[in-house]
């Protein structure tokens, strides 16, 4: 008869722990709680458990400190870390430190059902053995987040970053991708060898390759002696190759064969040489259409994104505005950024549309903090929001601004209803009456613009303005 499968639920916030309990109940698993890590311990050491989700914050002993505990008292459990305060630190240690995944609350229980099945299901007496927490960098990283998009982030950097994949980092311009290639070099056995970034798009295409490989006396004109390529100077630690897509196609062939064959053959030929680089990658662009239009090697491809991270935009992630607004400030030399952070500017840039995402605010901050000379930051000291981005800008303005309205609409109000005819009864009549004031009320006109028939334009006048409706013909 197999056994019936154990948990171990070491939290001292009593819906969550009681919640998890219930969820493994119904599961048919056996289930121990614990308020405290001195009580989790000794019930590990009486009763060791196949699996613990363990807290960060806890009275007396800490979570990341029981970790260690907890491996020595049931080497066989996979430990679950929880914890709402997470941040790259955070997730770094408890990987090194062991834990058999990471999870930011709040979550679902089905995150946590599935975390149970996946530990349940390894060997069992066969725990993974867990790095050394002292050969990790733990020193504060720049990289700022408490939502569950960053904590995402985090959790893939601190379990991508032990090992030697390529990775591939997205996301929009602005977002941070250097930050997070610079964290997974940080947090990797490479941190003492060299981090080299390349600005691909800031290079002349002509040069890409040289800069890469290097080249032998000869090769070019202007190449009056041998020089090694930045693949080659960073051997045994990372290239952060940037704006990936705009590597050309005859450079990309010789890139997979360097990650292929781990070694560089310099412009001009000469012997290859054997080199040891982990190479990071990033893009705004989307690789996959490239790919499809034959303009990105799709064998390169694969081979560089073996493990992706994908940063949000800022306006997926406002609620981390106060706590980057505060980091950065800090780093401009405020000594009381939360004193100078009055609420009614952070509820003004949290409203506020950032197409140039965590950059842009970084720019605006320090515009700010110029302006208000010592004092609070307050709205008018800000700059102008960057509208001068043309049509992607107002398109990126406008997914803000909807983003904040469902947000407002679902606050609190449990199951939203009829969010779509809501959201085009606000939109629809602006985009009528914006279309109409352009074209002097032409309808005939205004039916060719928003590509409908013109007895849908004389209905939505109709719905929107009836005071103001006409007779046909009246175009």
């Amino acid at each position: 008869m197999v056994p019936m499968p154990s948990v171990l639920i070491i939290d001292d916030e009593e819906p969550i722990a009681w919640g998890l309990r219930r969820a493994f109940e119904r599961e048919k698993y056996r289930v121990g709680v614990a308020a405290t890590a001195e009580d989790g311990l000794a019930q590990a050491r009486a009763h060791p458990p196949d699996v613990v989700f363990l807290d960060i914050r806890l009275p007396g002993m800490d979570g990341l400190t029981a970790l260690g505990e907890l491996r020595a008292a049931a080497p066989a459990a996979a430990v679950v870390v929880i914890t709402a305060h997470g941040n790259l630190d955070t997730a770094v240690r408890a990987v090194a430190g062991g834990a058999f995944d990471y999870l930011a609350k709040p979550f679902d229980l089905a995150q946590a059902l599935d975390a149970a099945r996946r530990a349940i299901t390894r060997s069992l007496g066969e725990p993974a053995a867990p790095a050394a927490a002292g050969d990790i960098d733990l020193s504060p990283d720049a990289i700022v987040g408490r939502g569950p998009g960053m904590q995402a982030v985090f959790k893939r950097v601190a379990l991508v970053a032990p090992t030697a994949a390529c990775v591939l980092v997205t996301g929009e311009s602005g977002t941070g991708k250097e930050l997070v290639a610079r964290a997974v070099h940080a947090h990797s056995p490479r941190r003492a060898k060299a981090f080299l970034p390349v600005h691909l798009a800031a290079l002349n295409p002509n040069l890409v390759e040289s800069e890469l490989f290097g080249h032998t006396k000869g090769a070019f004109t202007g190449a009056d002696k041998p020089r090694d390529g930045l693949l080659t100077l960073a051997d045994g630690g990372t290239v952060f190759l940037d704006e990936l897509g705009d590597i050309p196609l005859p450079v990309q062939a010789k890139l997979l064969r360097v990650l292929e064959r781990q070694e560089v053959v310099p412009v001009g030929g000469g012997e290859a040489r054997a080199v040891d680089v982990r190479v990071v990658s990033a893009t705004h662009a989307d690789l996959s259409a490239a790919v499809r239009d034959g303009t990105f090697r799709h064998d390169l491809f694969y081979r560089l994104n073996v493990y992706p991270i994908h940063l949000p935009p800022l306006r997926d992630r406002v609620d981390d505005i106060p706590a980057l607004a505060e980091h950065f400030l800090r780093r401009f030399g405020v000594a009381n950024p939360g004193g100078v952070l009055p609420a009614d500017t952070v509820a003004f840039l949290k409203a506020r549309p950032w197409p140039g995402n965590v950059r842009e605010l970084r720019n605006a901050l320090e515009h700010a903090a110029i302006e208000a000379r010592g004092g609070a930051l307050r709205p008018e000291h800000f700059p102008e929001p960057s509208a001068g981005v043309g049509p992607a800008g107002v398109a990126d303005r406008l997914k803000s601004l909807v983003a904040e309205w469902v947000r407002e609409r679902t606050a609190g109000t449990g199951e939203p209803a009829d969010l779509h005819q809501h959201l085009l009864d606000v939109v629809e009549p602006a985009l009528l009456d914006e279309v109409l004031r352009q074209l002097d009320g032409n309808r005939l006109a205004a039916a060719r613009w928003l590509g409908l028939a013109r007895a849908t334009v004389r209905k939505m006048i109709r719905k929107h303005h009836p005071a103001t409706d006409e007779p046909e013909g009246d175009e």
